[in-house]
């Protein structure tokens, strides 16, 4: 980090000590005196954030502003505990649509495009979002929401939609349907942006060739303002996201160690300029590494690789972590087996029981029983457990529109 940087982070820093209620109770807790930070280096002697935290200051424990300069709430879902509500000032909204600009123009989208905007608006962050950075770049927003595929369909051909976005779930099923249907020559796609959930090599190969297009993943959160943090560019070589306005360190998630550059593990973020409710050392729990070197593509913004999995997405079978990222990997090895999968574990006899359910695709040369086999025999050699695996029909597992359910663990019942 710059000079520069480590001002506008001192900046922060007497700030939240003095305007966030909660960050002053944290710092008094945790015995901090932030004049005694006189380099980035020293940001790993501050304590983390965490999401339990930021539940427990449900609804408006995390503003840091008075109340009239707050514009907006946002808020996380909430399905595993109260949800999280994020205030934003006029700044914190305009410095959004900002990055969101800079992400739709790394993509190469330019405001000739005509962007179709798949998911959520409301309490979500993603569609207004979206629908923010569109109308800085000055492309042409479709402000579709979810849903609604005849919908979905009929708009993209009769408006001649150029740029898809959604959740890789969402963007399967209208693939899935374009080819179903026979649109492919009636579409105008060029780009998909996607991002909302972690997905695997297979299916962003299955979605590219249906639709024809290019794809960019978008990384973001509701609590570090929401999607359009990082994006790949052209090179497809990493996220590139905007530390102007966002610090990134890397750590051990069991020891809390910064890790060093190039090493994988919890992504955790410090907001530099947020105003509503700035976070300090965030621990976003999703699982990355920061990419040393700069990117082909010439750009100076630094890069983290793609979103491997999360921290809480593992699930442990017979002693075994297992993480999504690990089974996309498994799956991309097997030939004639696409990418939907679904994993369901049970605790039956006094063991652990792990099935798996893929799908094949039609056009494929490999016997089901010979990709099952295939499975089970890759999951032994390379996580070292016995599963069952099941291999069904093209279309068999359920889609969503939104993000898909992998893993049904029944021992949690």
């Amino acid at each position: 980090m710059s000079s520069g940087q480590f001002d506008i982070f001192k900046e922060l820093l007497l700030k939240i000590s003095s305007n966030s209620p909660f960050y002053k109770e944290k710092f008094l807790k945790a015995k901090v005196d932030v004049n005694e930070i006189t380099s980035m280096e020293m940001i790993s002697q501050l304590p983390f954030t965490t999401k339990e935290e930021l539940r427990e200051a449900y609804p408006l424990g995390l503003q840091a502003v008075p109340e009239e300069k707050v514009v907006r709430i946002h808020s996380s879902s909430g399905t595993t505990g109260k949800p999280v509500i994020i205030p934003y000032t006029a700044r914190d909204v305009s410095d959004w649509a900002e990055m969101m600009a800079r992400s739709f123009e790394m993509a190469g989208i330019t405001p000739m495009d005509r962007i179709q905007i798949t998911p959520g608006y409301g309490l979500w962050t993603a569609g207004i979002g979206f629908q923010a950075g569109c109308e800085r770049l000055g492309a042409m927003a479709v402000p579709m929401g979810p849903g609604n595929t005849d919908k979905q369909l009929q708009m993209m051909m009769d408006l001649k939609s150029t740029v898809i976005i959604g959740t890789s779930s969402y963007a399967l099923v209208l693939a899935e349907e374009v080819e179903k249907r026979g649109l492919k020559s009636e579409i105008r796609l060029k780009k998909g942006v996607i991002g909302s959930e972690r997905w695997g090599e297979k299916m962003r190969q299955r979605i590219k060739a249906e639709l024809g297009i290019e794809i960019y993943d978008i990384y973001g959160l509701t609590e570090i303002y929401g999607p359009g943090i990082a994006i790949d560019c052209g090179c497809h070589d990493g996220m590139h996201y905007y530390d102007d306005y966002l610090y990134f360190e890397i750590i051990d998630s069991a020891t809390g160690k910064v890790l060093p550059e190039g090493e994988t593990g919890e992504l955790v973020i410090t907001t530099l300029r947020k105003e509503g409710a700035p976070l300090l050392r965030y621990r976003t729990r999703d699982l990355t590494r920061i990419i040393p070197g700069k990117c082909a593509c010439g750009r100076s913004y630094p890069r983290i690789d793609r979103i491997i999995g999360r921290t809480d997405d593992m699930v442990k079978v017979k002693g075994v972590n297992i993480y999504p990222g690990q089974i996309d990997e498994i799956l991309r090895d097997v030939e004639g087996v696409s990418s939907e999968y679904q994993i369901i574990i049970d605790h039956i006899n006094g063991k652990d029981v792990m099935t798996l359910k893929a799908e094949y695709n039609s056009d494929g040369d490999t016997s089901r029983e010979d990709m099952e086999y295939n499975i089970v025999d890759l999951f032994k050699k390379r996580i070292g457990i016995h599963i069952i695996a099941e291999v069904s029909g093209l279309g068999s597992l359920p889609r969503s529109e939104k993000k898909s359910k992998r893993i049904i663990d029944y021992r949690q019942n």
